[in-house]
Order: C-alpha cells, then structure tokens, then sequence
C-alpha cells in the first residue's frame, strides 16, 4: 500500500524510467583530483567551480544542450548530510539521476526527497519540478514512508486554519486511519464532560466547533504497546489572556503537535512494525466568547488532580493532562506526547533543537542514539524535581501557569509527568513544528521534527 498523504502532490522521484540526466556530486578535491567524468571535469575548471557546499554548475553539450550538473558537496559532506536537498529545489525540471556521489544513496535519496518539498496549494502558478532517478541501492520503501509522514505533517501545519479548524483535523485523522485499516473513536462536544475528559472540554468550550478527542487504533494485541499522544489546538488566540497580534501569526501550528505524531503513526503502520499501536489527540481551539474559561477558574482533571487557570494562554498542557491520563490508564510500554508547549524551550535551545524529557535513563539514551542515526536532531532536557514547588498552588493541587517565568519548559513537562503513573517509559516533547528559514532539507514553514528519529527507536526496539 502506498503512503498516505493529505495532499496529493507529484513524487520527486522518476517513476518513469526513460532518459535522465546526470549529476555529478562532487567535493573541492574531486575538482582538484581530476577524479570525475572528464567532461564534466573540464567544464569545471573552465568555469572556476570550486564545488563549494550547496552549489550547482548546469553543464552544456556541445549543442548548447542541458547535458547535466555538477553539484557542490564542500570539503566535509557529513556535516550536512541532506545537503542533496538542495538540488531539488535549483534543478532545472526534467528527470536527473546521481552519477557519482560520496554519500550513502539513502541519504542521498532522502535529502532530495526532503528538499523536494513544496506547499502550494494556494498559489495560483505551480512551477514543474526536478525528480530524480532513485540510487538502485537505496531502500526505496522505506524512504518514501519517511517523506509521506514529513510531508503529512508538514502539509498539516501549513494549512491555515480556515482550512485546518477541528472538523477538518477529524476529517484528516479519520482518512489516516481509514488507510491503514485502523479503528478511530471520537469522543466530541458536552460527551466529553460524561466520558469525563473536563480539561479538554474547558479549553475548547467557547469555539464554533467543538472541541473532541479522537483515538486511532492499529495493530495487534500482544504486541508491544506503543502510545502517541499530540497537542491538536488548531489556533491559539491565548484565551481570556489573549496573545498580542504578532503573536498569533503562527498560531495556526499549534496542533503541530498533533501534526507530528500522524506523521509517525503513518511511518509505523506503512512499515507494518509488530506494535500494540494508539495514537490519543485532543482537538481544540482556544477561542474567546462568553463562555470561555477564565483565570482563576479551578477545574478538575480526568486523574482526579485539580488545575487552578492562572494563564489561559498555557491551554496545550490542560488538554494533554486528560490525554495522557486516558493514555496512562492502559499502561502501555512507550508512551510518547508532542507539543508545540512552550516558548521557553525554543529560548533554551532555539527552534531547530526539540527538546525532551523522560525520567527513563536507558530510553534517553537510544533516543539520543537514534537522533544521531538519522541526522533527526533533539535534546534531553531534566525533569528537575526541585521545581516541582513551582507547580504546587494554594488552592488546588497544580498551578497551569507557574509564577516568575522561570524554568517554564521543565515546570510543563513536571506538570504533565503528574499524569503519567503506570506508563513503563514516557517521554515528552516540547518541539516548535517550524523552521524559521531554508534549510538544505526543508524550505521553511511548517517542519516534522524527531519523528524520524522516534521511528527509527521504535523500529530498531522491535529487532
């Protein structure tokens, strides 16, 4: 079965077979050596190309046809091993295929794969694009279900949400699920108060669509259970507490974490990996009107723990505090949550770098492992308990919004530890879902960030 997609788009690979043209991946000392085609090479040297990182030289046949490329490494490869991404975005179109290159042909194929990547589903002119032939040698499959979950979640974050509210949300987690011959249940509207999941209710009570839970769930009992649990609040107007305009600009990412872990669902059910598989997202919007919650207001969660709204702008925490409390009570043997949570974290360490927390050492450690693996980078933050005071409030057992503005990425991973107790191995991610510039693999905009990575661990646990 091919990968799902939520938008339909041209592959960036040939398909077709036929004639291709050739590009030659090169270094300074290729250029140096005289160790390339020789054609290539004198056109090279003629030109001046010093094959530095990300650049491209058009070659020309002795007709003043297109007769190939030369593409730019730098002197040390590794330092960006996607820079093939680059290539997808500066070839002209026509079908390419890589002659030589000192790279391994999956990530080879996987960076152009990623640099392919486009959202244009707005824009009135769509330009044709370069594909490139896959490297023989290169696990096509597996390559191309990293990119349909990328893409999906991608594509998610991007959509504004005009296009991407809650119903929407639903509709493309159902198509998800419908894929991959998986169950989904939907727990929606005033069911959510008698199924008991107040928290998720409170935060999306004052929007136009309700707010709702959906669970999907994937392969067979017995096997290892794997749980993912994702922030969906499809726009953030900060509540009651609102957000200054230019802070709800990018807004429309807040499900990214919701986003991330369709993506990584997608990647484990395409790969068919022997797992116990649920994925939990509560859906909202945090929206004003006369109904919305408000600070001060104290309200009790699906543990039985109670919240006092100190901020109504720290909503993504409320919703996952009764999503992981759902997940928890199945006890499964890796539990996962994504969030785009807290702008500290992206103070601490930017918004290329996701930072985690898990209080389980050996699983820090593979994770670190797998990020290393696939170039999929992340960093272990400390579940430091001397904040837990911070957390603590004198009315209610947990504050949503701890005061002082100290810490805020480690107090919000302690309060949703609160509601993780017979999990074997949780961790949390606090990721951004965006990258703020062009990079060699992505163009910028909405961004999947560590589930490469976390496909990768689950994977390699199973062998």
């Amino acid at each position: 079965m091919a990968p799902y997609q939520f938008i339909e788009r041209p592959t960036p690979f040939n398909t077709k077979g036929g004639s291709t043209l050739p590009i030659f991946a090169v270094t300074p000392a290729h250029i140096e050596t005289g160790t390339i085609d020789p054609i290539a090479l004198d056109w090279a040297r003629r030109a001046g190309y010093r094959a530095e990182s990300g650049s491209l030289l058009l070659i020309p046949t002795a007709e003043g046809h297109l007769g190939g490329a030369l593409f730019g490494l730098g002197t040390n490869p590794s330092e960006q091993p996607y820079i093939t991404g680059r290539l997808a975005r500066a070839l002209p179109a026509g079908d390419w295929h890589i002659e030589t290159a000192p790279l391994t042909a999956n990530r080879l194929a996987l960076g152009f794969g990623l640099g392919s990547y486009r959202f244009d589903r707005y824009k009135s002119e769509k330009s044709p694009a370069a594909t490139l032939m896959i490297p023989r040698d290169a696990d096509s499959a597996d390559i191309k279900r990293q990119l349909a979950g990328v893409f999906l979640a991608r594509d998610l974050i991007n959509t504004p949400t005009n296009d991407m509210g809650p119903n929407q949300l639903e509709a493309v987690f159902r198509s998800l699920a419908a894929h991959y011959k998986a169950e989904v249940s939907v727990i929606s509207g005033d069911d959510l108060l008698t199924q008991n999941f107040p928290l998720v209710h409170t935060v999306g009570r004052a929007s136009a669509d309700a707010p709702r839970l959906l669970e999907l769930r994937w392969g067979k009992k017995g096997h290892r259970k794997v749980t993912l649990v994702g922030k969906g609040v499809c726009f953030d107007t900060g509540g009651l507490d609102i957000k200054p305009a230019a802070s709800m600009l990018l807004m429309k990412k807040d499900m990214g974490g919701a986003a991330n872990v369709m993506g990584l669902a997608l990647m484990i059910m395409d790969a068919k990996l022997k797992v116990d598989l649920r994925v939990i997202v509560p859906v909202v919007e945090n929206a004003i009107s006369s109904n919305a919650f408000r600070p001060g207001d104290i309200y009790r969660s699906r543990k039985g723990l109670t919240v006092q709204i100190d901020n109504t702008d720290a909503e993504g925490r409320l919703i996952l505090a009764d999503a992981l409390a759902y997940a928890d009570e199945e006890e499964p043997e890796l539990l996962i949550d994504m969030a785009t949570l807290t702008g500290a974290a992206r103070v601490a360490l930017g918004p290329d770098l996701p930072p985690f927390f898990t209080d389980d050492g050996n699983l820090a450690h593979d994770l670190t492992e797998a990020s290393l693996e696939t170039d999929d980078p992340i960093w272990r933050l400390p579940l430091y308990s001397g904040y837990e005071k911070d957390i603590r409030t004198k009315f209610a057992d947990l504050t949503n919004a701890p005061a002082g503005g100290m810490a805020g990425a480690i107090t919000a991973a302690l309060f949703l530890k609160r509601f993780v107790s017979k999990t074997k191995s949780w961790a949390h991610f606090d990721i951004y879902g965006w990258a703020q510039s062009e990079r060699p693999h992505s163009p910028g905009g909405g961004e999947a960030q560590a589930i490469r990575a976390l496909f990768h661990h689950i994977r390699e646990s199973l062998r």
